[in-house]
């Protein structure tokens, strides 16, 4: 089954690549995204020697529906650092580690990839040697066998000459499978634990949880406060379904949140995300038992009531969301 997912996501990424350039299938309403060449990062202190890194944008722009470059965070420990999130390019690699020199000198002695997307792990070549590098397991084989498909997929979504074409795979030093979890003592108060609960929006996900101070990196599964929607484009629906349900009920109330791609929030942040899986679940599924095609499905299940603003909504929706839920659930009923 692992093989068959990694073949599936390769599959996914190569048909993506191929169908933009040849304009089969639609692109992101601007391209790039968001663009790594001008994407500033700064520092959000959460608590003692625990920060966010986000774009200088997010606080103003999430709620404003425009999308956000990649959100990252790093924890001091006794030792050293820990750095969530490695970014997609040198430049925004750079920044990162400035930004963690403006408050300690400590060695970054671990570097956790929360997706195999290439925003958040392909400066991964530019880590010290010493820097111990953690994944899930899936990440590291999928990464391991379709990089080069991975950053052709990247390129398109955020641009040549983005220093995408500069990365170089280096694999994991430590994975952790599907449905097990990794606890680290840093030292001075700071337990960190790596949870793989499975896909929640791609098979590669990883959370970061600190339960003492109850911060949460969430990565892409949550990307952003509303109006962003998810971003279920790795061909999976159900179990992300599930998985999101499983992880939100599992937050406290009053747990700070660092989304993937967004301003830092709290667990009625992040409430939007569940809100509009479940809507889509339930209009999907009402559908699929009127024997109601694709198609016929996009004309129905339009989603208005959350298409509030995020400049995203039409191509995920209708490109990704509603065909991966659509197919879950159609292939479920035939069981």
């Amino acid at each position: 089954m692992k093989n068959q997912n990694i073949i599936i996501v390769a599959t996914f990424i190569m048909q993506l690549v191929a169908a933009s350039v040849s304009a089969q299938m639609a692109l992101p309403p601007q391209v790039p995204i968001w663009d790594a060449n001008k994407v500033e990062l700064k520092l959000q202190k959460l608590s003692d020697d625990i920060y966010a890194i986000i774009p200088a944008t997010a606080e103003k722009e999430t709620s404003m529906g425009i999308p956000q470059a990649t959100t990252g965070g790093f924890i001091i420990g006794a030792k050293g650092v820990l750095l969530i999130e490695v970014m997609l390019s040198k430049r925004l690699y750079n920044q990162e580690v400035a930004l963690i020199r403006s408050v300690t000198d400590k060695p970054i002695i671990y570097a956790v990839n929360t997706s195999d997307h290439g925003d958040h792990c392909f400066s991964n070549y530019l880590l010290p040697a010493s820097t111990t590098i953690i994944q899930n397991e899936f990440a590291k084989e999928n990464l391991a066998k379709n990089y080069d498909n991975i950053k052709q997929f990247m390129t398109a979504l955020f641009g040549a000459n983005r220093g995408i074409e500069n990365s170089v795979y280096r694999p994991a030093d430590i994975v952790i499978p599907k449905n097990s979890n990794l606890k680290l003592d840093l030292g001075n108060g700071k337990i960190v634990e790596l949870l793989n609960v499975g896909t929640a929006q791609s098979p590669a996900d990883l959370f970061v949880w600190m339960p003492a101070q109850k911060i949460f990196w969430a990565g892409n599964p949550f990307i952003a406060e509303s109006p962003a929607i998810p971003w279920l484009f790795d061909g999976y629906f159900l179990e992300p379904a599930n998985n999101l349900k499983k992880v939100y009920d599992f937050l406290p109330e009053d747990a700070i949140i660092i989304p993937g791609h967004g301003r830092v929030t709290n667990k009625a942040g992040i409430k939007y995300t569940i809100d509009y899986v479940e809507a889509l679940k339930q209009q999907v599924e009402v559908a699929v038992d009127k024997g109601l095609t694709l198609e016929q499905t996009k004309e129905t299940v339009k989603m208005n009531e959350f298409n509030k603003g995020y400049a995203l909504f039409n191509w995920l929706h209708f490109n990704f969301n509603l065909p991966n839920a659509y197919k879950d659930i159609s292939d479920n009923k035939k069981q």
